[in-house]
């Protein structure tokens, strides 16, 4: 694995084009993500996900995915139904604690039977941030709600539910996108709360999952940490903040570099984010040229962060035995047994 580069690329289409697979070839990312443009029908996703590791010659490549239910879900039906949002397990969980935590359990087994039967080994998931009151909705309804403590109780079941069933969790968006009153796909947004306050509410629940093996970063500037960089090209928040007060040692991939809350060009956005200790630079849109720019930057896993990546896919087991029909209506009585 140590020929991998610190990177995980997406591709364009719903095959590997020919430029693709020598450029993967050459460049070897360590891992790979899917979005819906790559998916049209079962067989054709389990064959990309095949020909993206046979392109680096690793069969443990890991593939990864958003599919966290609700309006970020890139499996749709009839490859995987749609499934409720978090804040619907959320308030669930407000009715009857019990089963609203077995509900976002079951709901994380049965993305990881989704996922697994097509080859793909994390989903990128859970949300940990916690919103606050006025936020902008680009977490809304995806997160668990606006108590840490529900939040770090129903992160740590959907974590389960999915190494239970053999995927990776990869939780998101370090230290906490709760507060933004921007969309960090779209423009930069700065949170002015003070130290105390993110101490309080937002780092919360990533504290609490610390021992999770992989962690996204989020966009966003910190007054009260760094003024001047969001989180992800910020060394003051990703070693004092993630590495120090968090205590996160695991994998920290960035999220996507080419989401405009970032500036410069993908190469300087690249080398920054790698500058600043995250372990993996995440380009999702499959555009060439991009990748280029950010494999010219990207070195060689080494280090703690190669000694990070093994260690994450060391976490991935064989899934349980449990039946999927079995599962299913589990998951549906969940909601009618609280209704």
């Amino acid at each position: 694995m140590s020929e991998s580069k610190a990177m995980i690329l997406g591709v364009a289409g719903t095959e590997l084009s020919a430029d693709e697979k020598a450029f993967f070839r050459n460049e070897c990312p360590w891992g790979f993500i899917l979005f819906a443009r790559n998916v049209a029908e079962p067989e054709q996703l389990r064959d990309l996900v095949a020909a993206m590791r046979d392109s680096v010659g690793r069969s443990e490549a890991p593939v990864f995915i958003d599919q966290e239910g609700g309006r970020v879900q890139r499996l749709r039906p009839p490859i995987a139904p749609n499934y409720p949002t978090a804040a619907e397990l959320g308030a669930l969980y407000a009715r009857d604690r019990e089963v609203g935590l077995r509900a976002a359990w079951l709901m994380s087994r049965l993305h990881a039977m989704d996922l697994a039967s097509h080859g793909i080994s994390a989903d990128c998931l859970p949300v940990l941030d916690v919103p606050v009151a006025g936020a902008h909705d680009v977490i809304g309804d995806r997160a668990y709600g606006y108590d840490p403590q529900i939040v770090i109780e129903l992160g740590r079941a959907a974590c389960d539910g999915l190494m239970a069933g053999g995927v990776l969790p990869v939780m998101k968006h370090m230290p906490g996108h709760g507060r933004a009153f921007a969309d960090s796909h779209k423009a930069l947004p700065v949170v002015e709360a003070s130290l105390d306050e993110l101490r309080a509410h937002d780092f919360v629940p990533f504290k609490a999952l610390r021992d999770v093996p992989m962690a996204m970063t989020a966009h966003i500037v910190f007054k009260a940490i760094d003024p001047e960089r969001p989180a992800t090209t910020s060394p003051r928040v990703i070693h004092d903040i993630i590495r120090g007060e968090i205590g996160f040692e695991g994998l920290l991939m960035s999220d996507d570099v080419s989401m405009n809350a970032l500036s410069g060009d993908f190469s300087a956005r690249a080398e920054a984010i790698l500058a600043a200790g995250c372990d993996l630079v995440l380009h999702c849109h499959g555009i060439m040229p991009e990748m280029q720019a950010v494999a010219e930057k990207a070195p060689e896993l080494s280090g703690k962060s190669l000694e990070r990546a093994r260690r994450a896919l060391a976490f991935l087991k064989p899934a349980d035995t449990m039946e999927e029909t079995v599962a299913r209506a589990e998951f549906a009585q969940c909601f009618e047994a609280v209704a």
